[in-house]
């Protein structure tokens, strides 16, 4: 990965206090996993940034050697690295996330 696209993601994952790469948007989302990740987050009632990765090969590739995580979708809460779909599904269904995020700083209303 070159210094230019290491640049790209670290301005990527600093835009927010959470920052979810995926395949398309939350709106619209282009693989199973990456709906299920943005659902997680959408159910939580959290702010987060997402960045399409289909939108940008670098940005796809670079993600995966950046975190040295071979999979989309990847969350980033406060610029560190928290995992992909199964983590932060796991994480989700034990609570563990909603903790994560509120000892963070980061509001969590999750639907009803």
């Amino acid at each position: 990965m070159d210094n230019t696209t290491k640049e790209r993601i670290e301005t990527e994952i600093a835009k927010s206090n959470i920052v979810l790469f995926m395949k398309g948007n939350p709106i619209f989302p282009q693989c199973g996993f990456s709906a299920n990740t943005a659902g997680v987050l959408n159910h939580l009632g959290v702010e987060y940034h997402s960045v399409d990765v289909l939108a940008d090969p670098d940005i796809r590739e670079g993600i995966k050697v950046y975190t040295n995580w071979p999979t989309i979708p990847q969350v980033y809460v406060k610029g560190e690295f928290i995992g992909g779909c199964d983590i932060v599904k796991d994480m989700f269904e034990t609570g563990e996330l909603a903790e994560l995020l509120q000892s963070r700083g980061i509001n969590v209303q999750p639907a009803a």
